[in-house]
């Protein structure tokens, strides 16, 4: 049997479990995020000698925790800013095509993932060149059941390309459609 691998081992940051990032840190993931939204060009970029797929899957594993975190602190204005206007997203409610249409369903799901009492985790993630595929779970912090979890795959062209494709299986056991004091705590 292979040995057990660290999916987060040389991250910057480590969100396979609940409150192993410390406050600081945080702050300047959110930080970065921003940055890496900023440096999306408006066309997609070309995958060549000057820009490989070692170096997006570079960039994919640096933007990964300013991801993580994002969603951690309802940063909905940095995870949209993360897709392509372009994007293809495949999920249960799906397709998806550009940033409108999946706009109002996604708002609800990250009011309910990221909501007071409960911490998103992800135990797996892994990369290799522009795709980024992981698990993640939304964990009760008080009762620590699983409220809802899922699995997903970004094609992502490092930071001048952002997200164009996503692909996701979600299961929401509590709720699916988040009441109105959770969705205003989502930044957009």
């Amino acid at each position: 049997m292979p040995a057990r691998r660290n999916y987060y081992l040389n991250l910057k940051a480590n969100y396979s479990q609940p409150r192993l990032v410390p406050e600081g840190l945080r702050q300047e993931l959110i930080e970065e995020g921003l940055k890496y939204v900023a440096m999306k060009e408006a066309t997609l970029p070309a995958i060549d000698a000057n820009y490989t797929l070692e170096i997006i899957e570079q960039e994919n594993k640096d933007w990964w925790p300013t991801h993580c975190e994002a969603l951690r602190q309802g940063r909905g204005d940095i995870l949209t800013g993360e897709y392509r206007e372009d994007l293809v997203y495949f999920c249960q409610d799906g397709p998806y095509s550009g940033l409108e249409q999946q706009q109002e369903r996604e708002k609800h799901w990250w009011a309910l993932i990221a909501q007071p009492g409960v911490t998103m985790v992800w135990p797996i993630v892994m990369f290799y060149g522009e795709h980024t595929f992981f698990e993640w779970k939304c964990v009760d912090d008080e009762t620590h059941e699983t409220i809802a979890k899922g699995n997903v795959t970004w094609v992502r062209r490092g930071h001048r390309g952002g997200c164009y494709l996503k692909t996701e299986q979600l299961t929401f056991y509590r709720d699916v459609f988040a009441p109105d004091n959770l969705l205003k705590l989502i930044t957009t």
